[in-house]
């Protein structure tokens, strides 16, 4: 019931900071955003606004707000905010950022601003931020967090919890100690609801759980969510090679990784970028939808120079011309349902080279009853309203290799890809409907082609 309340609160807020926005009221609206947003409100709240409006609101956020806000707007918002501030600006938001986020924000800065800024940090915190530079943002490493708290297995619980009382606060989602030997290699965890009850006399190697297994650091980020996922998990943590212990992963950098990975499939299908901004200038938008047009326009060419093919047959038959679209449309459909499918499995880690063959085997069968299914009904239509049963039965052979070519390519597709390094949800969709109507229309047109010359 409170977190209802605090969210109607919430929106409360937003509306009149709307409102005082819109009037003119520019003290009215730092106090708002100030003394009543959360930094994940402010964020969303500069993210909702045309560019005009955002830098507006940007400049009335507080200096001691500014680095915390960041952390929650998309990557491009924040880079163009990144690109107004210098060395020593950044410096004094960043001083409070955990080691993954401000490596997160580091990365979207050039080269020599990325130096300026490392130099400004006493050389413990620059190391640590370091470590997690040197690694690919979309692996484990770029995930990490090298703030951990570890213990040895041969000490009590009574001088653990000592110890971290010594600590003026533990590291936010700390569910566990990392249980490390004098080399800091990784040995276990300890949960801290296991520790609070344990006998003080007892040794973290008595209480400590060592069926937790590590992260490896090159693991890519959407297989640590998928583990996250399935094994419930707070945090964990990440090892080299060796089993050294380099760091840990939270959760709320996992739902980050979920939500991107969201985004990233939802905005592919229509070749953007899962950073997009709404809001973004005409020239910047015009500019990054131009390119994916222009793909389109090369495989829409394609198949239009497959019609260009039988022009002669469509002259005679002016009904195929007609009919040509639903064979395409649904050679599309078909084969979209079995990519999004596909991709979907791939991305949760659900397929793989022991499955692929069943899936394969149940796509086939699924496309060819779907495809007698409405062949008999596309074929009736067509047949009452030309009069010819001939153009009934090309239309219903055409439909039926279609959908059978589209579940196919739609299974296969992706794979293909995968294994390129190539991404399924960015070019999937477009290579499918070029086949798609490729096959369509060449065995629409090429059976019309033998039955009426």
């Amino acid at each position: 019931m409170s977190d209802a309340l605090e969210n109607s609160q919430a929106r409360q807020r937003l509306r009149t900071l709307g409102e005082a926005l819109d009037s003119g009221a520019l003290q009215q609206v730092a106090r708002i955003l100030n003394g009543g947003l959360s930094p994940s409100d402010i964020a969303h709240l500069l993210e909702s606004s045309p560019p005009r409006q955002r830098a507006l609101l940007w400049n009335l956020v507080d200096k001691s707000l500014e680095g915390e806000v960041l952390q929650y707007l998309s990557d491009d918002i924040r880079s163009y905010f990144l690109s107004k501030l210098n060395a020593q600006e950044l410096a004094t938001i960043i001083e409070d950022f955990e080691s993954d986020d401000l490596a997160d924000l580091l990365q979207q800065l050039p080269d020599t601003v990325i130096q300026e800024v490392l130099d400004t940090m006493d050389d413990q915190d620059r190391q640590r931020v370091e470590e997690v530079l040197s690694y690919p943002e979309d692996t484990a490493g770029g995930l990490m967090n090298t703030d951990t708290i570890t213990v040895r297995p041969d000490l009590s619980i009574d001088v653990v919890l000592r110890y971290l009382r010594r600590h003026r606060s533990l590291p936010p989602m700390t569910d566990s100690l990392i249980v490390v030997n004098r080399r800091d290699e990784y040995i276990g965890v300890m949960p801290i609801t296991k520790m609070l009850v344990s006998s003080p006399s007892a040794t973290v190697r008595e209480v400590m759980d060592t069926d937790i297994e590590p992260i490896p650091v090159t693991m890519s980020d959407t297989q640590v969510a998928t583990l996250f996922e399935r094994y419930d998990l707070i945090s964990a943590p990440v090892v080299s090679e060796k089993g050294k212990l380099l760091g840990r992963i939270t959760i709320d950098d996992v739902v980050d990784v979920i939500r991107e990975d969201a985004d990233h499939s939802l905005m592919s299908m229509a070749g953007l970028d899962e950073d997009e901004d709404t809001f973004a200038p005409v020239m910047k938008t015009t500019k990054r939808r131009a390119i994916w047009l222009g793909i389109n326009l090369i495989t829409a060419f394609i198949a239009s120079s497959v019609i260009g093919l039988f022009e002669g047959t469509i002259s005679k038959v002016v009904a195929l011309a007609v009919l040509m679209p639903i064979v395409a449309s649904m050679g599309g459909i078909a084969g979209s349902q079995t990519l999004t499918l596909v991709i979907r499995g791939m991305a949760v880690g659900q397929i793989s080279g022991a499955n692929v063959a069943w899936l394969l085997n149940r796509e086939f069968l699924a496309g060819a009853l779907n495809g007698v299914l409405w062949a008999l009904v596309v074929s009736v239509a067509a047949t009452v309203w030309f009069g010819d049963p001939m153009i009934g039965l090309i239309i219903a052979a055409a439909l039926v290799i279609n959908l059978i070519a589209a579940a196919l390519v739609g299974t296969l597709l992706p794979l293909f890809l995968k294994a390129r390094n190539i991404d399924p949800a960015l070019a999937g969709g477009v290579i499918l409907t070029t086949v798609t109507d490729v096959v369509g229309f060449l065995a629409f047109l090429g059976l019309a082609t033998l039955i009426y010359g």
